[in-house]
């Protein structure tokens, strides 16, 4: 075994049952991601008519998503670690099961019209993306060392498909005047549902320290595992691969965050139509990932991140700066193409690292969710002051600075 509960040893070439349980892990992995998105865009495609239920400000809105922030801060601290003390399944099971209560609470704040009972429905669904991710971008390394080809950019695509559905559903519940609580339940029964299947489809250690795992970890394990060095795969390629994590998850997340609200108070939209700009990014986003492993196989990581940067960088500057919504929508369009590949080429690349993968992807991973703590709160009080089409150009800043790390992403022989 040359990693932590390597998955060669789950289903080895010599196992006649290998290529279905690969089948059924992948298959797993798409509900898990597809899942998590539609939660995300259910959340999401709601908070117009949310914080008018509220009777929020922009700065009182960005301090009641800081809730989901705080939450996935929290999952992220905590989940590397228990994914390895007991494996990345637990990660996963546990993460979607806060995501399903995060939504609940979520939808009674809302009928109770307390913004702080939202807040903290926010932190518990935070800490389940958070940690969740974790879980499923460990399983999602692991599966492709153990399938021999790309399959993180297709996972995260099957997140933004589920951003697009759950985009289109918000469309129809704003346009239908469906009220909150009932929205929100029902995809969290749907949530729910889904994860009870796709739990006995994963492998129950991966990602998991085998010492650790085994109940027997000491002081002396530790240090033979590590070869006698504290953090043997923390390196200055890893640090770079976190740095453009970093701006390329506030790209993502900004969107997230206040896209449909961008719409609404930047551009005069119905929240209906808000619905479908953040849809329209949705999509995007998954015509990218789905598309990605294609184009990197044929230009190469390094050149591939260059181009999604600066593309995302254009569409953001679009958005803020357009004078008509048709140049603006094209903007969306563009944000999300140019986003879509910063998230999991960075994880592929942590992963190159054979011994170490499981470890490497998980810190990628952090940096990357670090970046939902400060970037609603910041974009809130800005919007505050400028607006949030002004307030967005701190994104498109952070994005270009990725530019400069993007030699990391280069295939590790």
């Amino acid at each position: 075994m040359t990693g932590p509960a390597s998955t060669r040893s789950i289903a080895g070439p010599g196992d006649p049952a290998g290529p279905a349980r690969l089948l059924r892990w992948r298959a797993a992995l798409v509900v898990a991601f597809f899942g998590t998105g539609l939660s995300m865009a259910t959340w999401v495609s709601r908070t117009p008519a949310i914080r008018d239920t509220l009777d929020a400000s922009t700065g009182e809105m960005g301090l009641i998503i800081a809730g989901l922030s705080v939450g996935s801060v929290i999952g992220i601290a905590v989940g590397g670690i228990l994914v390895a003390r007991r494996g990345a399944r637990f990660v996963v099971a546990c993460g979607m099961a806060s995501i399903v209560l995060g939504l609940i609470v979520v939808a009674v704040g809302v009928i109770a019209a307390e913004g702080l009972l939202v807040a903290t429905g926010l932190a518990f669904f935070g800490y389940g993306m958070g940690s969740g991710e974790i879980g499923q971008n460990v399983e999602g390394v692991e599966l492709e060392v153990a399938m021999g080809r790309s399959v993180v950019p297709g996972l995260h695509g099957c997140y933004s498909l589920g951003i697009f559905v759950g985009g289109l559903l918000g469309l129809l519940a704003n346009s239908l005047h469906l009220p909150v609580l009932a929205h929100l339940i029902g995809v969290a029964a749907l949530t729910a549902a889904g994860t009870l299947w796709l739990v006995g489809q994963l492998p129950p250690l991966t990602g998991a320290t085998p010492v650790i795992a085994a109940g027997h970890a000491s002081a002396g394990d530790a240090g033979r595992a590590s070869g006698g060095r504290r953090l043997p795969w923390l390196d200055a390629r890893l640090l770079a691969l976190a740095a453009i994590i970093l701006g390329m998850a506030l790209a993502e997340g900004s969107a997230n965050d206040w896209l449909p609200l961008i719409a609404v108070d930047g551009f005069g939209l119905t929240a209906a139509v808000g619905s479908i700009v953040y849809a329209s990014f949705g999509l995007s986003m998954a015509i990218g990932r789905l598309s990605g492993g294609r184009i990197i196989d044929r230009f190469g990581r390094a050149p591939v991140m260059r181009a999604s940067a600066v593309t995302a960088a254009v569409g953001i500057g679009l958005v803020s700066f357009s004078p008509v919504l048709w140049l603006a929508g094209v903007g969306v369009l563009l944000w999300g193409l140019g986003a879509s590949l910063g998230f999991p080429v960075a994880l592929s690349a942590a992963g190159d690292d054979p011994a170490h993968a499981a470890k490497r992807a998980s810190a990628v991973a952090t940096a990357g969710y670090a970046a939902f703590l400060v970037g609603p709160p910041i974009l809130g009080l800005l919007g505050e002051q400028v607006g949030l089409r002004g307030a967005i150009l701190v994104v498109m800043v952070a994005v270009l600075a990725t530019t400069f790390f993007a030699g990391a992403v280069r295939q590790r022989t």
